[in-house]
C-alpha cells in the first residue's frame, strides 16, 4: 500500500497536471484565511510540476457545502493566497466541470495554475459520481493526489477519477505521510509508545485494537477513559460517557489482557463543579470522582508517570488531547504530554503526531517544530494506524522497480 509512484524523475513538460490538493483550511467571518498550513504543504508539488515545464490544475474541496453552491465556501480567498505564495497568476474557474473550468484548463500554459472552484458544490463528489469523475479527468493529462487529508474518502477526486488515467502518482506530501505513518506499521523501533485522547471511544476503536497488537504501551486519556472507568463498575459523576461504548470497551479491555501492548489508563484526574476555567476544581483518585462533578483533565500523578514512560520511547504516535487544554485550569495533562513527546524527540525518538486537536496543542504549547512528524490528516492517519486500507492511496499507481 505505501510504495507508490511519486513525482520525481516524472516528466511533466508540456502536460496539464490534475492534482487533488486538500485546501480545506479554516476561514474567519470576513472569509480571512486563518491558518495556511496545508496550502503551504501543497507547494513543493505545485513548484516541482511546473519548474519541470509542466502546468497544473487544483482540485479541493472546503467546508460541507453538501452538493450545494455556498458563496461563503468559494475557494476564491484560497486562490488569493496561493498567488502570494508562488509569487504569481493563479487562475481560478468558477465552476468544477462547467464551461469556465474546461475553457480555462484548455487554455492553461506550462507555468501555469488553475484552481477549481470547492468540489462539493457539486453533488458528485461525495458520492464518488461516475460522471463527474470522467469530467474531472478530462481536464487534465495525468494525476497526482497529494492530499493526504481527504485519502480516506472514496470520492470522485480521489477515486473515481483515477480510473481513466493510465498512471495516478503521489504527490510530495502524500509520500512524505506515507513513508512516515508507514514506518509506524512496519517495524518501528522500541519502545514504541501510543497516546491516544479525545472524547469519545467511538471511532477510535480500531485503532485502539490494532495497537493494542503493534505498540509497547498504549497510553489512554481525554474524555474517552471515564467511558473505561464506568465500564468497570467506578462512579464518574457527571463526566463524559459515550454510553453507547460501553460494550466495546469491555471487549477492548479484554483484549489488552493478552495483548503485545500495556494498556494504561490514569490513576487521577482533575475534577471540577462545572465546564468552565473559573469553576472550582480538585485532583482526585480516578476511584474517588464525587458525584456531581465532570472529570476535565487527567491529573498530575499520572501525568508524571506518562511523561516517564514517554521519555522513555524510540518510537511515538499521538492523537487527541489528554484534557479539556483549551482552557487553562484544565491544559497541565495535554501540555506535559506534549513536553514530553518533544523531549524525546530531542533524544532521538521518532514522533509523529496524528493531526486535529493533538496538532492544535502542539502549537499552542509551542512545540511544533520539535516533533518529528505532524500528519496533515487526522481522520486519514488515524484510519491508517486502525489497519485500514485507505481508498484514495488504494487507487495511485504502484511503484515497480522502484520507479
Amino acid at each position: 500500500m505505501m510504495n507508490k509512484l511519486g513525482l520525481n524523475g516524472f516528466q511533466v513538460s508540456g502536460m496539464k497536471v490534475l492534482m487533488r490538493v486538500d485546501f480545506n483550511v479554516p476561514l474567519d467571518a470576513d472569509r480571512n484565511i486563518t491558518d495556511e498550513t496545508r496550502i503551504v504543504a501543497a507547494l513543493p508539488s505545485v513548484k516541482y510540476i511546473l519548474s519541470h515545464g509542466g502546468s497544473v490544475i487544483l482540485m479541493s474541496h472546503l467546508g460541507r457545502p453538501k452538493g450545494k453552491i455556498v458563496p461563503e465556501l468559494s475557494l476564491r480567498p484560497v486562490a488569493d493566497r496561493l498567488a502570494e505564495l508562488v509569487d504569481g497568476p493563479v487562475k481560478f474557474a468558477r465552476d468544477t466541470v462547467g464551461p469556465d473550468a474546461e475553457d480555462k484548463a484548455a487554455g492553461l500554459q506550462p507555468g501555469e495554475i488553475l484552481l477549481l472552484e470547492n468540489l462539493r458544490f457539486n453533488p458528485g463528489e461525495t458520492k464518488n459520481d461516475e460522471a463527474f469523475g470522467a469530467a474531472l479527468a478530462q481536464l487534465g493529462d495525468t494525476y497526482v493526489n497529494d492530499a493526504f487529508g481527504a485519502a480516506h474518502r472514496a470520492h470522485a477526486s480521489t477515486v473515481g477519477v483515477t480510473k481513466y488515467f493510465e498512471t495516478c502518482r503521489a504527490g510530495f506530501l502524500m509520500e512524505k505521510e506515507l513513508k512516515n505513518l508507514g514506518g509506524l506499521l512496519g517495524e518501528p523501533e522500541r519502545p514504541f509508545v501510543a497516546i491516544l485522547g479525545g472524547a469519545k471511544v467511538a471511532g477510535k476503536v480500531e485503532i485502539i485494537l490494532n495497537l493494542l497488537e503493534k505498540v509497547d504501551t498504549l497510553l489512554l486519556g481525554g474524555g474517552m477513559i471515564f467511558t473505561f472507568f464506568q465500564s468497570a463498575g467506578l462512579n464518574i459523576g457527571s463526566s463524559l460517557l459515550d454510553e453507547e461504548s460501553l460494550e466495546v470497551v469491555k471487549e477492548i479491555t479484554a483484549r489488552a489482557k493478552d495483548s503485545r501492548a500495556d494498556l494504561i489508563l490514569p490513576t487521577d484526574c482533575t475534577v471540577a463543579t462545572e465546564f468552565n476555567d473559573k469553576s472550582e476544581r480538585k485532583d482526585v483518585l480516578v476511584t474517588d470522582i464525587p458525584s456531581d462533578w465532570m472529570g476535565l483533565d487527567i491529573g498530575p500523578v499520572s501525568a508524571q508517570s506518562y511523561q516517564e514512560i514517554i521519555r522513555g520511547a524510540k518510537t511515538i504516535f499521538w492523537n487527541g488531547p489528554m484534557g479539556v487544554f483549551e482552557l487553562p485550569s484544565f491544559a497541565a495533562g495535554t501540555r506535559t504530554v506534549a513536553d514530553a513527546v518533544a523531549q524525546a524527540s530531542d533524544d532521538g525518538a521518532l514522533s509523529i503526531v496524528g493531526g486535529g486537536d493533538s496538532v492544535a496543542a502542539a502549537n499552542q504549547f509551542g512545540v511544533s517544530d520539535r516533533i518529528g512528524h505532524i500528519s496533515t490528516g487526522g481522520g486519514a492517519s488515524l484510519e491508517l494506524m486502525g489497519g485500514r486500507t485507505l481508498p484514495g492511496i488504494d487507487a495511485l499507481s504502484d511503484a515497480k522497480n522502484g520507479v
